[in-house]
């Protein structure tokens, strides 16, 4: 189905909850988004249950490309097609209608199901029944949030992916206390994997989501570690005298890309997990780092001042062919690339600061997205459709985000501390 609604998305396991949650705050959406309206969902189970509608209104809402409607407009609640009435709803303004239903089951499961109407043609055009406990009523929003977005848009959609960023709290003087988080889409349900006294730096997913690399200096210098998210479980690799860092993961995940300077200068290698085998990848006296894999796995994107100023380049790993890939501006740095390999993102630093950008690798078209001067740490939802990063906002660290076309942005303020280091999951499986 055509649509003229694109995607805004974004934002497991195991460990504490945490006490600080983001809270999504859409500061620009496209000039005429989608009007729709999500009606409460009928309930007769008596117990109190997770308002799967409201998340799936805020869901849609928060992504900048859908208005969504105040229930308290709303001129009736059907919770069955021969309930909706469609001249209502046309009056009132909406192009699409959700309704549905949670019906307890004698397993003590709980039956979901959702419809969506198109009002001006008034017409049903998708509908599905989800299974699912009490417990995970919000896991079953966020699928059916994916669902509707999808049929809308025909882009896959997002809302079930997660994040992990660093919290950094001032505990008085100088120290802190740094946690590694997670947390679903909507900044709900935050929990804590790692909680330490000294810093973490470069989470990065795994392809199939299960596990987590990322530097941390609990041991007084900088070591890498990995984190199977659904034990818990956490080693640390192969750690050498001086820097160990940006750890990237393969697409096939029997690898990770890092930085060492165990041979006195910062360099690449890859590490082949199962056998600990190094190959040193990249040879200059000039500083190499921030690599990230190409979506085929033939390729690294890094960066590297061997010209002069930080610059992007990429390696082919089989013919060693090096390619400079950003040329304008004062500098470009932390390139990640979207999952076709169409787009490349990066930090853009001009004489008014360092902003988020994308280029698009066909033509070498550059497009500034941001106009705040202190952006950094650019990662990509998996569809591709939205930049989530870190910036400042109020003298404190946050989250933003900013649709590849610049179309949509919003923040995602916390509580408390300075929030850092964001890193967007893969689909998850």
């Amino acid at each position: 189905m055509v649509s003229r609604v694109v995607m805004g998305a974004w934002l497991l396991l195991v460990a504490i909850v945490a006490r600080a949650e983001l809270v999504v705050e859409v500061t620009q959406g496209v000039t005429e988004p989608t009007p729709v309206a999500v009606v409460p969902f009928e309930w007769n189970g008596g117990s109190e249950m997770e308002d799967v509608a409201q998340i799936i209104s805020n869901d849609l809402g928060r992504s900048g490309f859908f208005k969504t409607m105040p229930r308290a407009n709303m001129l009736s609640n059907p919770y069955r097609q021969d309930q909706v009435f469609y001249r209502d709803w046309r009056i009132s303004g909406n192009d699409y209608l959700v309704i549905g239903r949670l019906e307890p089951q004698p397993d003590g499961q709980v039956r979901v199901t959702a419809e969506l109407f198109d009002v001006l043609q008034e017409r049903r055009v998708w509908g599905q029944v989800v299974n699912g406990t009490p417990a995970n009523m919000r896991d079953v929003a966020h699928y059916l949030a994916d669902q509707i977005f999808e049929e809308l848009t025909g882009i896959k959609g997002a809302f079930s992916t997660r994040i992990v960023y660093v919290t950094a709290d001032s505990l008085g003087a100088g120290n802190f206390r740094y946690r590694l988080q997670m947390a679903d889409s909507d900044g709900a349900r935050p929990r804590t994997i790692l909680e330490s006294k000294e810093p973490i730096l470069s989470p990065s997913w795994s392809r199939d989501a299960s596990k987590l690399a990322y530097v941390s200096f609990e041991s007084g210098r900088p070591s890498i570690y990995i984190q199977h998210l659904a034990t818990g479980q956490r080693q640390r690799i192969q750690s050498f005298k001086g820097l160990n860092g940006a750890p990237a993961w393969s697409p096939s995940g029997d690898k990770l890309a890092v930085v060492l300077s165990k041979d006195g200068n910062p360099e690449i290698y890859v590490l082949t997990l199962a056998t600990g085998q190094l190959d040193r990848v990249t040879r200059h006296y000039g500083i190499d780092t921030e690599p990230t894999w190409s979506p085929d796995g033939q390729s690294l994107v890094f960066t590297s001042d061997r010209g002069g100023r930080p610059q992007i380049y990429s390696l082919n790993l089989q013919a060693r062919d090096l390619k400079r890939l950003t040329f304008e501006g004062v500098s470009n740095s932390r390139g990640r690339m979207t999952q076709d390999g169409r787009f490349l993102t990066m930090v853009h630093q001009d004489s008014e600061g360092f902003h988020i950008a994308v280029q698009d690798l066909k033509d070498g078209r550059l497009d500034i997205l941001t106009n705040s001067r202190l952006d950094e740490s650019p990662t990509i939802a998996p569809n591709g459709s939205i930049i989530l990063y870190a910036t400042k906002k109020g003298g404190r660290g946050v989250l933003a985000g900013v649709s590849l076309d610049g179309n949509v942005r919003f923040t995602m303020p916390s509580s408390s501390g300075d929030v850092r280091e964001p890193a967007w999951s893969p689909y998850l499986q």
